[in-house]
């Protein structure tokens, strides 16, 4: 196992999505803009199996996905849409490998978690994977298989690179308490065992034990003590949504020695504030945590609120340097 501690990340990264469809623009972007912790981009603008799902569903070893009116569901073979997932990601690898020549330090790739990919994923028979317990195991073991051949994969393509897995988990708290609909709509999924979440969540991260795995969510009510049980390194989520409630479990999470990934600067387009003023919350969040604010700089990556696939091209551009000023900012005056 790697050395997995919160200072083995760096000062800021992005989420994900990218606007757009030009695969070389974006991993353009992506490793100007961050050249100590660069991201495989997602470009979702592309259509079906560049979406999140379609993207992770096309990873899968040994099931196979297909896009209904009402979205991905399994099927006995692959075809025309796993076909497509994979060539859209293979183009984006290619993008990726083209920009990061002789590259050698941290790059982030995302897939969709197993909970968020249970409440996605539709059987057979419409119902999501998640209405199905044996389903949801047998969909977590296809889904670390597929993340160990993916990784291996990158690592081939850029062999100078620490390699972090993020697991995107946006339904995770819903999967939790029991709030994700069934396909008629009128009723929901019974919630699921929170000792069966984390233990499918403990074997996906498993998948990647050369190197460190964040958890990502910009949903609220993020289950930090839950990740960090199931082995995360680090939590991404939206500062936005943090409440004082989240003060405890948080400032446990950072005396563990998980790394926060806060979003600080909004994923889609607006007005950015100065970069002091970006990280005003994530200061005053520690002293009110009374951690020690030269932890801060080792403790925290800074990242955009979520994907920018909603954005313009030139407001991606804009969000990701800013992330970097605002953790100058915090680096230089944690105070």
């Amino acid at each position: 196992m790697s050395d997995n501690s919160p200072s083995t990340f760096a000062p800021a990264t992005g989420v994900g999505s990218m606007p757009g469809g030009d695969a070389r623009e974006a991993a353009k972007t992506v490793t100007g803009s961050f050249d100590d912790f660069p991201h495989l981009a997602e470009l979702p603008a592309r259509g079906p199996g560049a979406d999140m799902t379609g993207r992770t569903a096309g990873m899968l070893v040994e099931l196979y996905a297909r896009v209904e009116p009402s979205g991905w569901r399994l099927g006995d073979r692959p075809g025309r849409d796993t076909r497509r997932a994979r060539s859209w990601l293979g183009e984006d690898l290619d993008a990726l490998e083209e920009f990061t020549q002789d590259y050698t330090g941290l790059l982030k790739v995302q897939a969709v978690g197993p909970w968020t990919l249970a409440a996605a994923l539709e059987l057979r028979n419409g119902e999501a994977v998640l209405s199905d317990a044996g389903a949801c195991r047998d969909l977590a073991a296809s889904l670390a298989e597929g993340l160990r051949q993916h990784l291996a994969e990158v690592a081939r393509r850029v062999p100078g690179a620490r390699l972090v897995l993020q697991l995107d988990e946006p339904s995770l708290t819903a999967v939790l308490r029991g709030r994700v609909r069934s396909a008629s709509g009128y009723r929901t999924h019974r919630a699921v065992d929170r000792q069966i979440a984390e233990a499918a969540l403990r074997d996906v991260v498993g998948a990647h034990r050369e190197g460190a795995v964040v958890v990502h969510s910009c949903a609220p009510d993020v289950p930090f003590a839950l990740l960090r049980r199931a082995g995360a390194a680090a939590v991404s989520f939206d500062f936005s949504l943090l409440t004082e409630r989240d003060d405890e479990t948080i400032g446990e999470a950072v005396e563990a020695g998980m790394r926060l990934f806060a979003g600080v600067v909004p994923g889609t387009d607006g007005p950015l504030s100065d970069p002091a003023g970006s990280v005003m919350g994530v200061r005053t969040l520690w002293r009110r945590l009374g951690l020690s604010p030269g932890l801060l700089a080792e403790a925290v990556t800074l990242t955009p609120s979520c994907g920018l696939a909603g954005a313009s091209p030139q407001y991606a551009r804009a969000a990701l340097a800013h992330c970097v000023r605002a953790a100058r900012s915090l680096a230089d005056d944690p105070e």
